[in-house]
C-alpha cells in the first residue's frame, strides 16, 4: 500500500508563499505521476498541478499558472508545489495524489492514492 504525507501548510498573507511537500512510502515513486488537488470549504475538489511520471509534462490550472510550480525528487520520493504570489482565494486542504506510470492528467479519478491534506490559509 502506497502512503503519501503531504506538509509545508500553514497561514499567510496574500502575495507570500508556501512550499507544500508530498513524501511517498515504499518503491516505485519515479513511476508515479505526481498531482496536487485542492478542495475549499463548501467548493468540489479541484486540480492545481501534475507531473508526469517521465517527467516530460507538466501541467496547471489556469488559475495558477504562472504563480504555482510542481516540481520531483525521485531520490527523496518526494513531490512539491511552490506557490508564489498566494491569494485568499487559494485559501484550500491540498492533497496530493499518485497515479501509476501517469501522464499527469487533471482529473482525479485518473489517481489512485491521497494523502490525508495540508491547510493552507491565506489572509488578505
Amino acid at each position: 500500500q502506497v502512503q503519501l504525507v503531504e506538509s509545508g501548510g500553514g497561514l499567510v498573507q496574500a502575495g507570500g508563499s508556501l512550499r507544500l511537500s508530498c513524501t511517498t512510502s515504499g518503491r516505485g515513486f519515479s513511476t508515479y505521476a505526481m498531482a496536487w488537488f485542492r478542495q475549499a470549504p463548501g467548493k468540489e475538489r479541484e486540480f492545481v498541478a501534475a507531473y508526469s511520471w517521465s517527467g516530460v509534462n507538466r501541467n496547471y490550472a489556469d488559475s495558477v499558472k504562472g504563480r504555482f510550480t510542481i516540481s520531483r525528487d525521485n531520490a527523496r520520493n518526494t513531490a512539491y508545489l511552490q506557490m508564489n504570489t498566494l491569494e485568499p482565494e487559494d485559501t484550500a486542504v491540498y492533497y496530493c495524489a499518485a497515479d501509476p506510470w501517469g501522464l499527469g492528467a487533471p482529473s482525479g479519478v485518473s489517481y489512485n492514492y491521497w494523502g490525508q491534506g495540508t491547510q493552507v490559509t491565506v489572509s488578505s
